[in-house]
């Protein structure tokens, strides 16, 4: 039967390609320079991710088209492996969010979507058709790889005895780091913007139950660009994902149901209940944002400046100010200290922080009140905030007692990559794997490619 399998797939040796995506629009014959059980491996798949990765910037240090051979490899595995699991499942939202991140990747650093079509010598239709069924594949090999190290933690014992086997010469260096806290104030929405943007959302549902399309009008209307590109759809979610108002309402449709407006922390909203799974459900959504009056604008940045300066001259401490006064629901409950969305750390690298805040803090002096300032927040209003700088430390060797969180986010890497390296190896073990001799002198991370 294995012997039937690889036959089938080397008979595709003989394919012509055409024209291969290269700079120089040269043309070659295509051939199979590996086999991962069933799946061939093409010198195309090499070449065009080769291209792909020039044209997004991307730079190896090693044999650039060694390393791409050995990540499709893994993909291979990774890819028979996930097609027998049933919940693994990639949404065309997905797949096109992917799609625009490349496509943006490639206008960036080629320059313009004409430059694109020439650097690649096709149109950008026929770019992203040729591209979409490798990016399913790839979303859906990074969903394996998740699975196979999901449950993977670390305990602190098992930290500290890494950290002290660790050679002092492979000490990490620990970067200059601060902490800091912030308070944020959200203007006020007029009524009138409030009843405007209402009737709108009222009048699309209006259109919509007249025969409309929704998801024409979210292309056409919603603000949400996450979604307003696929037609307001948003991939299946449970209720702790989404804004409270948001999931009372959504959780509450009928499929093909269509909301009242619900106002949430990031705007206004109608939903259409697309499907039920379980816990999880699948909708579409129009945003509308109301538009900020300048005179609120002013008042919010005179009463931030009123509360900052309430603060310097001790009429009110810093913490008190945070929870009477602070729109920040992640903050205010705890002094306005700001940690990490990545990693629930309250120590940020410069490199790390909002743009924004790094230019107003890294000048000021441990204990400082900053001046009000204008930025975006997290469910993207514009607001106006003042940071305060709790502390700093310079540049050191990695230590247990201030840097706990650093080490244990390196051991708990390392752990996982060794957990992913044993499946990858029992994997190859129980596959029939070829690689052709071309590639012979190829330097893999994994020596066992080579049988």
């Amino acid at each position: 039967m294995l012997k039937n399998v690889i036959k089938s797939a080397l008979v595709l040796a003989t394919i012509i390609m055409g024209q291969m995506l290269s700079n120089a629009q040269d043309k070659v014959i295509d051939q199979i320079v590996a086999v991962v059980g069933s799946n061939p491996i093409l010198k195309s798949d090499i070449e065009t991710q080769a291209i792909q990765m020039q044209a997004q910037g991307v730079t190896t240090q090693g044999d650039q088209k060694c390393e791409i051979l050995e990540q499709l490899l893994e993909q291979k595995l990774l890819l028979a492996e996930a097609e027998l699991d049933t919940l693994i499942i990639v949404t065309d939202n997905q797949i096109n969010q992917q799609m625009d991140r490349r496509m943006n990747y490639f206008v960036e650093n080629i320059g313009s979507e004409k430059e694109v079509e020439k650097y690649f010598n096709k149109p950008i239709v026929q770019l992203k058709a040729e591209m979409s069924e490798t990016i399913k594949e790839q979303l859906k090999t990074e969903q394996m790889q998740g699975k196979i190290i999901e449950k993977v933690s670390a305990t602190p014992s098992e930290v500290r005895q890494f950290f002290r086997q660790l050679p002092s010469k492979e000490i990490p260096e620990i970067g200059s780091q601060l902490e800091y806290a912030q308070l944020t104030i959200l203007p006020a929405i007029t009524e009138k913007e409030d009843l405007e943007v209402k009737a709108k959302l009222r009048d699309f549902k209006k259109r919509v139950e007249n025969g409309d399309n929704f998801a024409t009008l979210a292309i056409m209307y919603s603000e949400d660009p996450g979604s307003a590109r696929n037609g307001g759809e948003m991939d299946y979610v449970g209720r702790a994902m989404l804004d409270q108002a948001f999931a009372t309402e959504a959780f509450s449709l009928k499929p093909n149901q269509i909301s009242k407006v619900v106002k949430s922390e990031y705007g206004y909203h109608i939903i259409q209940l697309i499907d039920r799974k379980g816990e999880k459900i699948k909708c579409r959504h129009i945003l509308l944002k109301a538009k900020l009056d300048p005179k609120e604008l002013e008042l919010a940045k005179n009463r931030i400046d009123s509360i900052a300066d309430f603060v310097r001259k001790g009429k009110i401490s810093w913490e008190q100010a945070t929870y009477l006064y602070s729109s920040d629901k992640n903050t205010r409950n705890n002094g306005g200290l700001v940690t990490s969305q990545r990693n629930g750390s309250s120590k940020f690298e410069v490199a790390d922080l909002d743009p924004d805040v790094s230019k107003v803090i890294t000048t000021m002096n441990i204990g400082e009140t900053s001046r009000p300032f204008p930025t975006i927040d997290d469910k993207q209003r514009q607001v106006y905030k003042i940071v305060k700088l709790l502390n700093k430390t310079k540049a050191h060797p990695a230590n247990l007692q201030e840097d706990y969180q650093s080490l244990s986010e390196m051991f708990l890497a390392k752990k996982k990559e060794d957990i992913y390296r044993k499946w990858i190896a029992k994997q190859q073990a129980k596959t029939y794997i070829h690689v052709d001799d071309s590639y012979a002198n190829c330097n893999f991370k994994l020596k066992s490619w080579k049988k």
